[in-house]
């Protein structure tokens, strides 16, 4: 049944690591598995339906969203859904052959639709399609590497952008920004760049680990307000995040005294979470920090589903710190002797286990197209749709948080 498919994203970036889009697409064992019709259709209008609000529209602001279509696809009534500047329809090339479809891209293009292009062979550049399209996908050859530079040198000079795939290394990443690559799709922003410097908590981060420990002993107020003075910008910083996310209050608030008295302590730890990823001083990365957000967000509306709404915030932390040794680089047993968890978020995070693990590993497996999501949706007992939905719900909700870092 299509409604048993689960979401796969993946974050599409600019050469500064910054998120400019996704792709998204269906899990699937073989990634080059033709994708029927009815499923591709269906991907559409799910995604159509849960990104768009009658009042305020497109819920990704100037985010690009890659879908894959076919031709059939080219005048769905869901494409009337999509901003047309945000979307781009990714088409084989081999469906450029049909003049009917020809013709259904040139409609579209002239809306403003992107269209990129799949399957081109790139050493012969075929500039026929190019008339066409608005972007290629380029699939990187590192052990040939020279040849295609040379490709790639002269699709500068053309008006369609270049995304690439296969990026393996951060070496090859940095190589093809060089080259003029605008865009790259996949998971090497989860691979940690190598780096021979010793890394170390800086005296920001080592403040908001202070402030941390004492938010979880509910010190008092004025405490906190003692150790925050010693960091102007973090009380600014805290307040921008608690801000932007839409807790539903009416009264913004304007101070840390303000923010335990209307929101309590516990929503005050997880943006110390989100601040403490934002403190670093070398190696920040954007895309990093962004999908720290959405996997803990992810992990945390999947546990509302069946947990307190204190355990799900729980989830949440999970979910951040998940991330925080690639984002602070540093060994995850280094960050987590540095501040007193719950057991069970430790456990979560070391192994997996215990009652938040399968939580925070199907949020992690929804960005590596793993096929042990179908399995731990059925150990939570949560269907694909209810996954699906609190996927884009929380990609949305970060795109929030991620505006105000």
């Amino acid at each position: 049944m299509i409604e048993d498919n689960f979401i796969l994203r993946e974050p599409l970036l600019d050469p500064k690591q910054r998120v400019i889009g996704f792709q998204f697409s269906w899990l699937q064992s073989d990634p080059n598995a033709e994708v029927s019709l009815e499923n591709l259709n269906y991907l559409l209008e799910f995604v159509a339906g849960h990104l768009n609000d009658d009042d305020k529209g497109f819920l990704l602001g100037e985010s690009l969203l890659f879908l894959e279509a076919a031709p059939e696809l080219l005048q769905a009534e869901g494409l009337s859904l999509f901003p047309p500047k945000n979307t781009v329809l990714i088409l084989h090339k081999k469906y450029f052959a049909n003049e009917a479809t020809l013709e259904a891209v040139k409609k579209l293009r002239a809306l403003g639709f992107g269209i990129c292009l799949r399957g081109a062979e790139i050493t012969t550049l075929e500039r026929s399609f190019f008339a066409y399209v608005s972007h290629i996908e380029v699939k990187l050859n590192a052990s040939n590497f020279a040849s295609q530079a040379k490709v790639y040198a002269s699709l500068k000079q053309s008006a369609v952008k270049m995304v690439a795939r296969n990026v393996a290394t951060w070496q090859d990443f940095d190589a093809c920004s060089a080259l003029g690559l605008d865009s790259f799709v996949g998971k090497l922003h989860l691979t940690p760049r190598p780096s021979s410097a010793p890394k170390a908590l800086n005296s920001s981060q080592t403040t908001i680990l202070q402030l941390m420990e004492m938010v979880r002993k509910n010190a008092d107020v004025q405490q906190l307000e003692l150790v925050v003075k010693r960091d102007p910008t973090l009380a600014y910083k805290l307040l921008r995040y608690i801000n932007s996310a839409g807790f539903g209050l009416r009264t913004e608030i304007q101070s840390l005294k303000h923010a335990v008295q209307m929101l309590g302590y516990s929503p005050l730890y997880r943006w110390l979470t989100v601040l403490l990823a934002t403190a670093s001083t070398s190696g920040y990365s954007p895309v990093l920090l962004e999908t720290a957000i959405v996997r803990g967000r992810f992990a945390e509306v999947l546990g509302q589903m069946k947990m307190s709404k204190a355990e799900a915030e729980n989830l949440f932390v999970a979910g951040m710190f998940s991330l925080l040794d690639r984002l602070l680089g540093l060994p995850m047993q280094e960050v987590l002797s540095t501040i007193q968890l719950p057991d069970v978020v430790t456990e979560a995070l070391i192994s997996r286990g215990g009652i938040y693990g399968p939580y925070l590993a199907l949020a992690e497996a929804c960005e590596l197209n793993s096929m042990l999501v179908g399995s731990l949706a059925e150990s939570v007992k949560i269907s694909a749709e209810d996954v699906n939905a609190a996927h884009l719900a929380s990609l949305v909700w970060a795109k929030n948080v991620a505006v105000a870092a």
